[in-house]
């Protein structure tokens, strides 16, 4: 899925295709400059994070953290190995942006790591890449291969005491290893569950050792940042919300893709960006941040900007930047159905409360999808999703509670309707009967 517009590009200035990874192409855009200038003039491990700080980049993955206070967190005085993890573990359905990055521009990646690693002191760096797209996982090891000639990686870079050593590691596909714990164990050669924190990463991570990790677009901004300085790139956002943001949209547009934007673009540009709703239908609803944040009615959502703060406040998430769009052919009910259905099919089953909340929450669900639905079923889900939100080891519990509270806040009618008249709301001369929620470009379905 490839770009197809930009407001202030940043990241995507080399996506031209296959013409723009190489190595060649990237130092052509000034690829590198900034790595050869810390490590020519010596630049302090704490310039660069105060840098990072002031930018205020905060992850690109999903929960937002300021990048450079968690870089802060690496302990600066331990004597042993220290690691720098890039997750790349793309497996949010409606989300395809970091595949993308590491396809047409896997060196900014891979610079972003370098420069994490001389900022904390890490010795090794591992970049793990969802398996299922193994063909982004060859472009990015190839892309390594390049580095290592170039004396970009390895021992004594470009002639400095500096060493440090990246690997892409190639994941099964396991959604749950987009957990930043279960990623490590999985990373170790573990089942990919994730672990009890405290300790968090940054003191017992990989291997037990001190480890920091960021999300693939978080990485790639490094390099950016530190060119163009820390106030430049913070001022092309809004306050706490800092630079430009990558946006998968997907669903009922006339050009799905993805969108580099300035956090606080209107929602009503990035829309009309994508061709605006296929077939001048009315829009209806938008998942604004991936599979797990609360859906957000049409209307509500036109008024809303493009940043952490204001989708927050609308009661979701900016989440992975995922966006998900769906017309007025959708069936609130069967959207949810093949939601819950995901998170139960990919719960580790490590936690009781989501192992057997989600198997719940989905059979519910499917009932009254089937025409099977009682009355008391919509308070019976809203009684589950408490029992699962905050009793599990990682957020995935969460993740598959949130969009069945969102649904029923803002779409309760229509599952009354669906358990009344046994049928669904949405006429069916209008219901649309394609495909659904994919991890990569995902629509929803109707009944």
């Amino acid at each position: 899925m490839a770009l197809i517009d930009t407001i202030n590009p940043v990241l995507t200035t080399g996506w031209n295709g296959d013409a723009g990874w190489s190595l060649k192409a990237y130092e052509a855009r000034r690829g590198y400059e900034v790595l050869r200038k810390i490590i020519a003039e010596k630049i302090t491990p704490d310039e660069l994070i105060a840098q990072i700080k002031a930018s205020v980049l905060r992850g690109r993955g999903g929960a937002g953290f300021p990048t450079g206070l968690k870089w802060s967190f690496m302990p600066k005085s331990f004597p042993g190995d220290k690691y720098v993890v890039c997750n790349s573990d793309e497996g949010e359905p409606g989300t395809f942006k970091d595949r993308d990055l590491m396809r047409f521009d896997p060196h900014s990646v891979i610079e972003g790591m370098i420069i994490a690693g001389y900022a904390m002191g890490a010795t090794r760096g591992y970049n793990y890449i969802h398996g299922e797209i193994f063909e982004v996982y060859q472009r990015f090891e190839a892309a390594l291969d390049e580095a290592r000639a170039a004396g970009l990686l390895g021992q004594n870079i470009l002639g400095s005491s500096f060493s440090f050593e990246l690997f892409a590691h190639h994941g099964f596909g396991a959604y749950i290893c987009g957990e930043e714990t279960g990623l490590l164990e999985s990373l170790e050669g573990k089942k990919g569950q994730p672990r009890f924190k405290p300790p968090f990463p940054a003191s017992f991570g990989l291997y037990g050792k001190p480890t920091t990790i960021n999300n693939t677009e978080t990485f790639a901004a490094v390099p950016f940042i530190l060119r163009m300085g820390a106030e430049n790139y913070l001022n092309l956002g809004k306050p706490n919300n800092g630079g430009t943001k990558l946006f998968s949209v997907s669903g009922h547009v006339n050009k799905p893709g993805n969108y580099e934007i300035p956090l606080g673009t209107p929602f009503a540009k990035l829309l009309e960006m994508a061709g605006g709703m296929r077939g001048g239908r009315k829009l209806k609803m938008v998942i604004p941040g991936g599979s797990s944040a609360p859906v957000i009615p049409g209307e509500m959502m036109m008024d809303l900007t493009m940043d952490y703060d204001s989708i927050a406040k609308a009661g979701s998430m900016l989440g992975s930047g995922a966006v998900i769009v769906m017309d007025e052919t959708v069936c609130a009910v069967k959207a949810l159905d093949r939601l819950s259905y995901f998170y139960w099919e990919e719960s580790c089953g490590q936690c009781t409360p989501c192992r057997e909340g989600t198997g719940w929450m989905h059979k519910i669900i499917r009932r009254i999808e089937n025409g099977q639905g009682r009355p008391e079923d919509l308070d019976l889900l809203l009684s589950i999703t408490p029992n699962i939100m905050g009793r599990t080891i990682c957020a995935l519990g969460d993740a598959a509670a949130m969009p069945v509270n969102g649904f029923l806040k803002h779409y309760r009618s229509e599952f009354e309707y669906h358990i009344e008249h046994k049928q669904c709301l949405v006429p069916k001369d209008v219901q649309w009967a394609g495909s659904t929620f994919h991890r990569s470009s995902t629509l929803a379905a109707s009944c």
